[in-house]
């Protein structure tokens, strides 16, 4: 009885020494809580990024959240919630235009162009831009990215959204399909896999991608706070060596490959949605090569919004843009 006792404490004891292992591995890493704007394939690197061990590699351990929509994510910031935001860099020249002392700074990008895809309900194969005259169409929020960018291509095709495109703000973005799904419109934004998979479902046809049509623009970047940045600049350098290494990565391999390593972060999703989706945007060059921002990009963004009736008053480049980390990036 005692041996057992004896051999029972001697387990326990063990067990303990290595959960107290555990915690101290775990312990090394310093933990950053990114709130991302949705969860979509879009944004492969940063889930390669995960998944690869590139930001454990840093030294970073990772705590991501889907906030769903750039004004929550700007939200999870602004209240401590989250210590980087993951959106369009939009919200940053809202908060900035605000006339906030501590603004977001944008310090790495990762796509460079509008991700979504325009659905119709019946295949299109000759659509151009003018069938959108006279349609109902759900195109996001106002003042967010999908539907600035929309809106923005829609202009350069000579139609005025109000007047000659009936453009329906009143349902949430995560609403969007569903409401589609259920009979709301003639025609739906939607990112990938949700695109691919209304096609794969026969609920929906992809007749244009909003991405190329409307160019390249920062369409989604890391962002935080000045003071964070200036208080930790080797956690914002770690995470955008993570994120070049990873956008690498994603420029190198193939969509089966990358579907492969994102699977995780897509449970419900059928593999062939996910490669389908991952080729689309590797396609119409979705991905940025590197974290590094340029002035022209951002530029084109301030356009885009100003043509939407979003901006007033332009940011400043070389206030909201910190390009730092991303030219000093170390590629593994």
């Amino acid at each position: 009885m005692k041996k057992i006792m004896f051999a029972c404490l001697l387990m326990g004891a063990l067990l303990v020494a290595m959960a107290a292992c555990g915690r101290g591995e775990e312990s090394d890493l310093v933990t950053v809580r990114v709130s991302e704007v949705m969860r979509s394939v879009f944004y492969a690197p940063q889930y390669v990024a995960i998944e690869l061990g590139f930001f454990a590699d840093e030294g970073l351990n990772i705590e991501l959240f889907t906030s769903d929509g750039a004004d929550r994510v700007m939200t999870a910031l602004l209240t401590g919630a989250a210590d980087i935001g993951f959106s369009g860099p939009e919200a940053t020249i809202y908060v900035f235009n605000e006339g906030r002392a501590d603004f977001a700074v944008t310090f790495a990008q990762v796509t460079k162009r509008d991700g979504s895809f325009l659905i119709a309900r019946e295949p299109m194969p000759d659509f151009t831009w003018q069938d959108l005259r006279g349609a109902h169409v759900l195109p996001g929020r106002r003042g967010g990215m999908p539907f600035m960018a929309l809106e923005y291509v829609t202009r350069a095709h000579g139609l005025t959204p109000g007047d000659d495109v009936d453009f329906d703000t009143s349902i949430a973005f995560a609403a969007m399909v569903g409401s589609f799904i259920s009979g709301n419109g003639d025609f739906v934004t939607a990112f990938e896999p949700v695109a691919s998979t209304l096609v794969l479902e026969g609920r929906g046809y992809v007749v244009a991608s909003v991405g190329e049509a409307s160019g390249e623009i920062p369409y989604t970047a890391y962002y935080a706070l000045a003071s964070f940045i200036d208080a930790n600049p080797e956690i914002i350098q770690g995470f955008t060596n993570a994120i070049a290494r990873a956008q690498v990565w994603v420029q190198e391999n193939e969509p089966a490959e990358i579907a492969r390593v994102i699977r995780p972060w897509f449970p419900d999703a059928d593999p062939v949605i996910l490669e389908s989706a991952i080729a689309r945007y590797l396609e119409i060059d979705a991905f940025s090569a590197t974290p590094f921002m340029t002035e022209d990009s951002f530029d084109r963004l301030q356009r885009v919004m100003e043509s939407a009736g979003e901006l007033t008053q332009r940011a400043p480049f070389d206030q909201l843009v910190n390009n730092t980390f991303a030219e000093n990036a170390v590629v593994r």
